[in-house]
């Protein structure tokens, strides 16, 4: 009898720890979310308020593959890796929820493939201008430093300026300029000090 008593309050001791540590678990994943959210709402906030901030964009969601087939032209988007569908509805929530906030764009920038002018085009954020400096820099690394930059002054240039930046590239492109290695339709807000030091704000994905 004894023995089963001691038994029994084992195995009870071990299902309270269990549930102990799972309820821990838990809510560190709350508080964790709840600080992202609370970020990303700070991020929108200075945007509204402040100056100099540039929006780098991943392209919207892809057809499956990695850059582009062999032998590809950029004033062909048949010869490249394009939107989905599902691609093209995220562009267009992208654009709303800068609309909803009240952002204010001052130019929409775009790299020339095909997908990211698609994004940008989608995202109805004002008139898309095409901008070789952010060409996808994966496959052709001859003019990195070049691109590179370019696209560090233009976010330079802007850090007394009203209004936001939009600019819409590639993967490559983004991670080389901020370190920070975006999804599909992930942002990442940078802006530059007055010694030309980029600064990442952060970054936002849940559209």
């Amino acid at each position: 009898m004894k023995s089963l008593f001691i038994l029994s309050l084992t195995l009870f001791l071990l299902l309270e720890v269990k549930f102990a540590i799972k309820f821990e678990r838990f809510t560190d994943n709350y508080a964790i979310s709840n600080v992202a959210r609370a970020a990303e709402r700070d991020i929108w906030t200075q945007m509204r308020e402040d100056t100099g901030y540039v929006v780098l964009l991943r392209h919207a969601q892809t057809v499956s593959g990695t850059g582009d087939p062999p032998g590809f032209e950029l004033d062909d988007c048949t010869t490249q890796r394009n939107l989905s569908q599902a691609g093209r509805e995220q562009a267009k929530q992208i654009g709303k929820e800068f609309r909803d906030r009240n952002i204010t764009i001052e130019q929409v920038l775009s790299s020339q493939y095909c997908r990211c002018l698609d994004t940008a085009r989608l995202l109805d954020l004002g008139t898309v201008k095409p901008s070789p400096m952010l060409n996808s820099i994966f496959e052709d690394r001859t003019t990195v430093t070049q691109q590179v930059e370019q696209t560090r002054q233009r976010i330079f240039d802007r850090r007394q300026s009203l209004g936001v930046t939009v600019m819409v590239t590639h993967f490559a492109n983004i991670t080389e300029i901020s370190g920070v290695s975006p999804q599909e339709g992930e942002a990442v807000v940078i802006k530059s000090d007055q010694q030309g030091n980029l600064e990442v704000i952060g970054t936002i994905q849940d559209w």
